[in-house]
């Protein structure tokens, strides 16, 4: 072990970019606890660019994977050392299974420095925001004790902020697109889950929602918005499955944007747009923490954990269907999403 002792908290959470939006509700209350930034230990692409100089956040320390054995994984080792370098200190192990905490154990941290989400179980009807929040409160053994809790002004749910830079990129980016000057509303229908098993096989995964039904709804929202640009978003793969729905529902300006939106310019968009209409997604999340009012619809997903909860308190419709008695998207019809579109609150854009 290290002799050196860190007094920066350590948050370990290996999770998808919805995940690491939720996390935030986490590291601003230990943040307003220890009044000195958290140190996270993650993995994906997506977590750097999304919490890289967000407020309480310090160093990243970023894997590939963590269940490559550890002597074929070089960042597995590089964490490790970083880890150690560091010196052991208070820690927050968050992730629903095992396979980071070996990292733990390479580096120094011992045991009783350790507060693993697993021994705190969920508490019902608990949000996934409530229960970081609640963690974040719960003291390791050792060292040291409890600190002062000084989270009063630490308002529930998940925050991101949108720096000026990102803001100023993405007025050149819509100013390229000839957007600049229309508003915009945000329509997101894959995820990772949607893309996994390819076009063909859309139907079985549980947060697939048929094109047919979002043709419709494009549809409305061009009948009743006229002016608003509407802009189709997602990752690379997602480009071709928006590109038939633009086909499909033959709806003028219609952009698809899937292509061209890497994290910080999809953050600064969201917290541009009047609103977005989406399936219980990552940018789900990423919307509510920036303040954009959303329609969004479930799965087989919990709401009373999963709903979209973010610190702005934008409103938020959310929609979940069944069939035979079991919740899926598909028991969700097109009346449905437009009438939740039309109680939605939209906002004003924001300027850049």
């Amino acid at each position: 072990m290290s002799p050196r002792y860190c007094e920066r908290p350590l948050a370990v959470r290996c999770g998808a970019f919805g995940d690491m939006v939720l996390l935030t509700a986490l590291i601003r209350v230990l943040y307003a606890e220890f009044r000195v930034p958290v140190d996270i230990v993650t993995s994906g692409p997506w977590s750097e660019p999304l919490l890289r100089g967000q407020p309480g956040v310090g160093e990243i320390l970023s894997l590939r994977s963590r269940k490559t054995p550890y002597w074929l994984s070089a960042d597995q080792r590089r964490v490790v050392r970083q880890l150690r370098a560091r010196g052991p200190g208070p820690t927050w192990f968050c992730d629903g299974d095992d396979a980071a905490r070996p990292l733990l154990d390479r580096a120094g941290i011992p045991g009783d420095y350790i507060v693993d989400v697993k021994d705190h179980a969920l508490l019902p009807g608990e949000h996934a925001t409530q229960q970081w929040r609640r963690l974040a409160q719960i003291m390791p053994s050792s060292p040291g004790g409890a600190h002062p809790a000084g989270i009063d002004a630490v308002v529930p749910g998940c925050y991101l902020e949108v720096a000026q830079p990102q803001r100023a990129e993405l007025k050149a980016w819509l100013e390229a697109r000839d957007l600049a000057d229309q508003p915009l509303i945000l329509v997101q229908i894959g995820n990772k889950r949607t893309m996994r098993r390819g076009p063909r096989r859309l139907a079985v995964n549980n947060k697939y929602w048929p094109l047919e039904r979002w043709a419709e709804v494009l549809q409305f929202l061009r009948q009743h918005h006229a002016r608003h640009a509407i802009l189709l978003l997602g990752t690379g793969p997602e480009y071709q499955l928006n590109a038939e729905l633009a086909r499909l529902s033959q709806v003028a300006g219609l952009h698809n944007v899937a292509d061209d939106l890497p994290i910080p310019r999809l953050l600064a968009l969201l917290q541009r747009a009047d609103a977005l209409l989406t399936v219980d997604s990552g940018p789900a999340h990423a919307a509510a923490a920036v303040g954009c009012p959303q329609v969004v619809l479930f799965g087989k997903a919990l709401p009373s954990l999963y709903r979209p909860w973010g610190v702005a308190g934008a409103d938020v419709q959310l929609l979940r269907g069944e069939i035979a008695g079991e919740p899926t998207m598909l028991g969700i019809d097109a009346g449905s999403v437009i009438a939740a579109w039309s109680r939605l609150e939209l906002r004003a854009a924001v300027p850049l």
